[in-house]
C-alpha cells in the first residue's frame, strides 16, 4: 500500500514541486524516502538553491505522517548542506557541501566563484599584536617582530561558512589596515598592493567541535563538527607571508583531494 501526497496546497507556499509518493510497504523508512526524494529535486534542477521550502509540519501533515520520520530527514539534508533552516523563518534549499579542492592554491573568493557562489565577509577584528610562538616559528620570524591579527567572516550565498584568523608579518604589509580588506581578497592584496605573488601552501587539517563564540558568530549550533586547518602560505621566493586557522562549517563543507600512487 502506498500513501502520497500532493505537495501544492491554497493555503501553503508554492514551492512548485511534483507529488511525493511513500512507500510504506516497502523497507525504506519513511525519512530516507524524503530525503531522496528532495536529493533528486535538487540533482533534477527542479528544486534550486535559495527556494523555498515547506516546515517540518506542512510537509507531515501533507504525507500524512507524524513529525519524526520529517525531522529526522530535515536534519539529514541540513548536514548535507541541502536545505538551510534559520530560527523563526520557513526552510529554502540550499546549495549543497562545498566541496574545497586542496590540490590548488586559491583565496576563499576564487574557490567560491569557481562553484558557482557567491562570496562575501565581514571583517570582525584587525589588530598588531607580538606573535606567540606557534605564529613565530609557522611565519620564521625573528623576537620581537610583529603580526596583523586579521579575524574574518567568510560568507557563500550570504550563508556563514567560515571564520578565519590569519597573522600576516607586518614587515612585509605595512600599513595593511589601510587596505579595503572588508571588500577586497587578502590574497588580491597581497599581489596587487604588495607585489607578493604566492606559489604554495602547507595544510594540517583535522576536526574538532565549535564552541559556544564560535557557534554564534558561524550561525550553527555549539559542539556541531568543524574542519580545522591550520595553513601557511609561501610567496614564490619562499617568505612565508600568512598563517591562518580556519573553522570550516562540517555541514557546508567538503574536503576534495587527489590522490595519486607513485610507481
Amino acid at each position: 500500500m502506498k500513501e502520497s501526497a500532493e505537495l501544492s496546497q491554497s493555503n501553503e507556499p508554492q514551492v512548485g514541486v511534483p507529488p511525493l509518493v511513500l512507500d510504506s510497504a516497502g523497507f525504506v523508512p519513511y525519512y530516507e524516502q524524503i530525503v531522496q526524494y528532495v536529493r533528486s529535486l535538487i540533482g533534477e534542477k527542479k528544486l534550486r538553491s535559495g527556494e523555498p521550502f515547506y516546515s517540518e509540519g506542512q510537509l507531515a501533515r501533507m504525507l500524512g505522517i507524524s513529525k519524526m520520520p520529517v525531522r529526522q530527514a530535515f536534519q539529514r539534508l541540513r548536514a548535507e548542506g541541502l536545505l538551510v533552516i534559520k530560527r523563526g523563518k520557513s526552510p529554502i534549499i540550499g546549495a549543497g557541501p562545498v566541496p574545497w579542492n586542496f590540490r590548488e592554491l586559491r583565496g576563499f573568493s576564487e574557490e567560491m566563484q569557481s562553484r558557482g557562489l557567491v562570496p562575501s565577509g565581514q571583517l570582525l577584528e584587525m589588530r598588531r599584536q607580538v606573535p606567540d610562538s606557534e605564529v613565530l616559528v609557522a611565519l620564521r620570524l625573528s623576537p620581537g617582530d610583529q603580526v596583523y591579527l586579521l579575524k574574518r567572516l567568510r560568507f557563500a550565498n550570504n550563508e556563514p561558512v567560515a571564520l578565519v584568523t590569519s597573522y600576516l608579518p607586518v614587515q612585509l604589509f605595512p600599513d595593511l589596515e589601510k587596505q579595503d580588506l572588508a571588500n577586497q581578497s587578502l590574497y588580491h592584496i597581497m599581489k596587487q598592493a604588495y607585489r607578493r605573488s604566492l606559489m604554495r601552501a602547507e595544510e594540517v587539517i583535522g576536526a574538532t567541535i565549535v564552541g559556544r563564540e564560535e557557534a554564534q558568530t558561524l550561525r550553527t549550533v555549539a559542539g556541531s563538527p568543524v574542519l580545522h586547518i591550520k595553513e601557511t602560505t609561501f610567496d614564490t621566493e619562499e617568505r612565508a607571508v600568512e598563517f591562518s586557522i580556519s573553522l570550516l562549517r562540517g555541514d557546508r563543507y567538503t574536503v576534495s583531494v587527489v590522490s595519486e600512487r607513485r610507481r
